[in-house]
């Protein structure tokens, strides 16, 4: 920490002044906008900028793709388990209708039992 100054008014007043004509005299040192070495500065940032938005797009068009190919495995996976489901329906439905069939035999040889008893019943 510094220590106590006393500076008059017009030191400080004098300071300020060479500060002021300091940073006016970096900025009309500065090069015009049309000099080479500015122009090839602002074209190498171009450059630059131009590389990242490339590499960005890039990487945006990998991800859309992962997504994409992700979403038609999905797809394909939903679609493989909906003909596998709807396959297994399809066979529970025929042994279904082929249990069915098989008890209506059933049921029809036992009426027709009956009947040929009951003609028998009667023929004695």
């Amino acid at each position: 920490m510094g220590g106590y100054r006393n500076d008059k008014l017009g030191d400080r007043l004098s300071a300020a002044s060479a500060a002021r004509k300091d940073m006016l005299e970096r900025f009309r040192s500065r090069p015009p906008a049309d000099d080479p070495a500015v122009v090839a500065r602002r074209a190498e940032r171009a450059a630059i900028a131009a590389a990242r938005e490339a590499r960005i797009a890039e990487r945006e068009a990998a991800r859309r793709a992962e997504e994409e190919r992700r979403e038609a495995e999905r797809i394909a996976r939903e679609k493989a388990e909906l003909e596998e489901r709807l396959a297994r329906e399809e066979q529970e439905h025929q042994e279904k209708l082929a249990r069915e069939a098989a008890l209506e035999a059933e049921r029809k040889a036992a009426r027709d039992a009956r009947y040929a008893a009951r003609k028998a019943k009667k023929r004695k």
